[in-house]
């Protein structure tokens, strides 16, 4: 019998709410470490550069995410029966494009963006404080507008060449996960098949 609502596969519902569990740890973490990086530094200086690196680690994700979903399996066969290394780590994610495209664009990419705009606000607020007459709504609007700007343009384009070149970058992300598995022997996925 075919089901019709999400919800009704308890799978869905068990890998929904373990995502939701593990993204509350993984954002509490590194906005943490990120806030106590900004508030023990207290500069602008620093807090631009980070502000940058995160609206980056969230675009370079995105690229991820959609590359996983748009690359074909075929040609990463072809390579792992010819034992290319990196090859069976590509077919794996290709086959859980869905799982890694969760982790990539939602995951990292709403912790991302949660972060920016926390480190965007404390920047306007440091800039409040250095030059008292700076009208605080408008400096926060145009903080808002711009990492609102820098994150959208950023994903457009990556998307764009991650349509395009799905397979290269899936195939790169795969020797570093294979390079990862080698390093410490745990699997990402542990598909059997």
């Amino acid at each position: 019998m075919l089901r019709t609502h999400i919800f009704n596969d308890k799978n869905v519902l068990i890998s929904a709410l373990t995502v939701t569990f593990f993204t509350f740890f993984i954002a509490l973490l590194v906005s943490i470490g990120a806030e106590s990086l900004v508030s023990a530094v207290n500069s602008v200086l620093v807090s631009i550069p980070l502000l940058i690196l995160i609206i980056l680690v969230g675009v370079f994700f995105d690229m991820i995410g959609t590359a996983a979903t748009a690359a074909v399996l075929p040609p990463f066969n072809a390579r792992a029966a010819k034992k290319v290394y990196g090859a069976r780590q590509a077919v794996k994610i290709t086959r859980n494009a869905s799982k890694v495209a969760n982790f990539c664009n939602d995951v990292i990419g709403d912790i991302a963006g949660t972060l920016s705009g926390a480190i965007g606000a404390g920047i306007v607020l440091s800039l409040v404080d250095w030059f008292g007459t700076v009208d605080l709504f408008i400096l926060g609007g145009m903080m808002t507008s711009l990492i609102a700007a820098l994150t959208v343009g950023g994903k457009a384009a990556g998307k764009k060449v991650a349509i395009d070149h799905a397979n290269a970058i899936i195939f790169r992300v795969a020797v570093i996960m294979a390079r990862w598995e080698d390093l410490t022997g745990m699997e990402l996925f542990n598909d059997k098949r």
